[in-house]
């Protein structure tokens, strides 16, 4: 399977210069933003090792420094971070011949749009959209599939904000942080729409009908677990100094139980009303996020693993380990999950919704999906 996501349309070997629906390589297109570019995929777990290897964990050590290049590839440069491990990457098993990512960490549906239409370049690039064009004319895409919305909410100022209010304020920030959230929701939803659109838009004078090819929305999953699934407790200080998740029980059951099935909920009716695939990632970390009860620390006597290990970044908010941007990402681990969800997705009745979830005790071999009633 050609692979040419480290570089957006850049090629690992480069296609014919025409192709057409039902002519040329076959290819799956991710868009959107960091939960499905990659962000994070340097990590295999979380250590407090701060030297070498970090026991294990981060790939970007070369043995005597660091080189995210070796992840991320030139996108390391312009922080749109796609790695190696990214969801469309690890989808092994689809049939096709190449995946292409256009994501971009920290994207906004105005970063997927047309430039005609809207749509606003970012780091360096142009529209999401407008690049389609490109590889809708280079490949036959047999799907794109869409994760965003998460940035246009404002995900990265709610992390910022409960953190804080567990650091430095003692104070919950679930209450006016749901009011935000209600705030925005309904406009970012039509936006969410509106992407959809683009994409047809452009595939469709691309010359694709609109059943040569599929179009799949995905959810969020919670990076943090519920307060009684934490293995720290929340009196103490070591959510902070060696957990990476500092936020308070009712601030967590909030993300964890409220926010995330909202977002989900209204990103599955996006996908019902625009007639598109949906696929709920909202319990594919469970019992896999930071600090959960059933996952565990990389340590110098228990090496990183798939069946152990969080599936998470944590937050590293000092930056002794890495960029803060990777906090509260999946993983390396969590992106081979994610990536055999879409694979199941994919090999699934096109025009159907799931939710995908995890086999405790397993890697990514053990995600399975369950049909939305």
């Amino acid at each position: 399977m050609t692979v040419a996501s480290l570089l957006g349309v850049g090629l690992a070997a480069a296609p014919p210069a025409s192709a057409s629906p039902g002519n040329g390589p076959t290819a799956i297109v991710s868009m959107g933003d960091s939960y499905i570019s990659g962000e994070a995929g340097r990590w295999r777990g979380n250590s407090l090792d701060n030297s070498g290897s970090r026991n294990g964990t981060d790939r970007a050590w070369t043995g005597t420094t660091y080189d995210p290049t070796l992840v991320y590839g030139d996108t390391a440069v312009n922080g749109c971070d796609r790695s190696d491990s990214a969801e469309v990457n690890s989808a092994t098993g689809t049939g096709v011949q190449a995946v292409v990512n256009l994501a971009c960490s920290g994207a906004t549906t105005a970063n997927v749009f047309r430039s005609v239409a809207g749509g606003q370049p970012y780091k360096g690039e142009t529209p999401q959209a407008d690049r389609l064009a490109s590889v809708a004319g280079s490949y036959d895409v047999k799907a794109v599939t869409l994760s965003i919305g998460g940035n246009d909410l404002g995900f990265g100022a709610i992390i910022q904000k409960c953190a804080e209010d567990y650091i430095l304020w003692y104070s919950y920030c679930y209450d006016d942080q749901q009011t935000v959230v209600d705030s925005k929701i309904d406009a970012v939803m039509a936006d969410v729409g509106k992407s959809i659109d683009e994409i047809r838009t452009v595939m469709s004078a691309a010359g694709y009908g609109s059943g040569s090819y599929r179009i799949i929305l995905q959810s969020y999953p919670s990076p943090i677990p519920r307060g009684t699934e934490n293995r720290y407790s929340q009196s103490g200080w070591s959510r902070v100094s060696t957990g990476g998740c500092p936020f308070w029980n009712k601030d967590s059951d909030w993300a964890r139980d409220s926010l995330v099935p909202q977002i989900a909920s209204r990103l599955r009716q996006v996908a019902t009303d625009k007639g598109v695939e949906f696929l709920d990632l909202s319990d594919m970390l469970q019992g896999r996020e930071v600090c959960a009860k059933a996952s565990s620390l990389v340590t110098s006597t228990q090496p990183p693993s798939a069946t152990s290990s969080e599936w998470a970044r944590w937050i590293d908010s000092n930056e002794t380990q890495g960029p803060v941007q990777e906090s509260m990402h999946p993983n390396y681990y969590g992106q081979l999950a994610q990536g055999r969800c879409l694979t199941l997705a994919y090999t699934a009745t096109p025009g159907s919704q799931h939710t995908c979830h995890n086999t405790p005790g397993t890697g990514a071999s053990g995600m399975y999906l369950t049909a939305m009633p």
